[in-house]
């Protein structure tokens, strides 16, 4: 079997590849280990985040990636759940920080919140504490349980694209791929494997240091009747975002969280809620490091973040419907990675759980420069 692409691996940086492949008009072949996709890209917030990404390309990646998602979804049907981010802020260094980040490039389209424009654009906000807000326009919200296997669907209804699921890959020797059940020729192959560390290629990964990322995430669902308009985050957010935490202003705020937020930093917490078209909320998440990371949740650290949860909204009941890990690969050195083994292989993997926000971007800068 011949192609002009073979993509190794079904998660949102495969399905990127395989959109962009498509679009030259080239024959695009996806390779799947898995039945279906079931890693990080369905264990996620469906969050496209551009404000706070890390400044500089990886952030222009986002803007870029964000006005693609805008241009699939009508095209594949995909549904958009919301629209939107508003990081609340309960200091006055966190204002700071929101003011400050205003101040540069990454502020476009954004707008600075007063308490009271804060609880007038989201009701339920809790207004105990409350110092303001940053509200941004550019971010989307989708259900990335549905949409990841619709994309998959619509790339193979609309564009011919191949999907051969349940298929692992034994040998890359460019143009030549070997699988554990056919043998392809292909003019180009992109290995987006997403956590796999050890497998294919993985002399060419080691240099980087690569390590491994868990969450944990909680689907909850709130009094009936609440609606949050935008994505919602907080002063945890801008501690760990590069967007805002990189700026000098951050360090203030870092020092007070430290202080009387040292349990939820330990643990990796900072707040980003989302709502689901059924009405319920999906909250997170925590970030625990290591070479290889037990499958087991802890209900300490659920319970801290539904601890933040309810200092940002005043919801009175909450039932935990839902709960789940993900692992997704980390690098100090970058936020994604692009290694070329051959003028015909390119490995590509975003190594800051951003996959979402930036893959349709950073494919495009891969297939620009094969």
């Amino acid at each position: 079997m011949t192609c002009d692409l073979l993509v190794i691996g079904a998660g949102i940086v495969g399905l990127a590849h395989a959109w962009a492949g498509a679009k030259r008009g080239w024959r695009v072949v996806v390779i799947e280990r898995d039945a279906a996709c079931i890693g990080a890209s369905i264990r996620n917030f469906g969050f496209v985040t551009v404000t706070g990404q890390q400044r500089g390309a990886h952030w222009q990646r986002a803007r870029r990636s964000r006005d693609l998602w805008a241009e699939l979804a009508p095209q594949a049907g995909l549904r958009i759940e919301h629209a939107g981010l508003l990081v609340a802020t309960r200091g006055e260094d966190g204002a700071e920080v929101l003011d400050a980040f205003l101040d540069t490039e990454m502020g476009e389209g954004c707008e600075r919140l007063t308490v009271a424009q804060a609880l007038q654009r989201q009701p339920g906000l809790r207004a105990e504490g409350l110092v303001g807000g940053l509200y941004s326009p550019h971010e989307l919200r989708v259900e990335s349980r549905d949409v990841i296997p619709r994309i998959a669907a619509w790339l193979a209804e609309t564009h011919g694209v191949e999907f051969h699921f349940g298929e692992s890959v034994l040998e890359v020797e460019a143009p030549h791929v070997r699988t554990s059940r056919a043998s392809y020729r292909a003019e180009r192959v992109a290995v987006c494997a997403g956590a796999e560390l050890h497998g294919l290629f993985a002399d060419r990964w080691t240099p980087h240091a690569l390590s491994l990322c868990q969450l944990q995430m909680l689907r909850v669902r709130p009094p009936s009747g609440f609606r949050l308009n935008a994505a919602l985050m907080a002063d945890l957010s801008l501690v760990r975002y590069d967007g805002y935490a990189a700026l000098p202003e951050a360090a203030p705020l870092l020092r007070r969280l430290s202080a009387e937020r040292h349990d939820a930093l330990a643990h990796g917490i900072h707040l980003i809620v989302v709502q689901s078209a059924d009405g319920t909320l999906v909250v997170g998440d925590s970030h625990h490091y290591g070479p290889v990371l037990p499958p087991f949740a802890c209900e300490a650290v659920d319970r801290l973040i539904l601890d933040e949860l309810h200092r940002q909204l005043a919801l009175p009941s909450l039932e935990v419907v839902e709960r789940w890990t993900g692992v997704y690969p980390v690098s100090a050195q970058a936020p994604c990675l692009i290694e070329a083994p051959d003028e015909r292989t390119r490995l590509v993997m975003v190594t800051s759980g951003t996959g979402a926000s930036t893959a349709f971007g950073l494919a495009e800068e891969v297939l620009a420069g094969w």
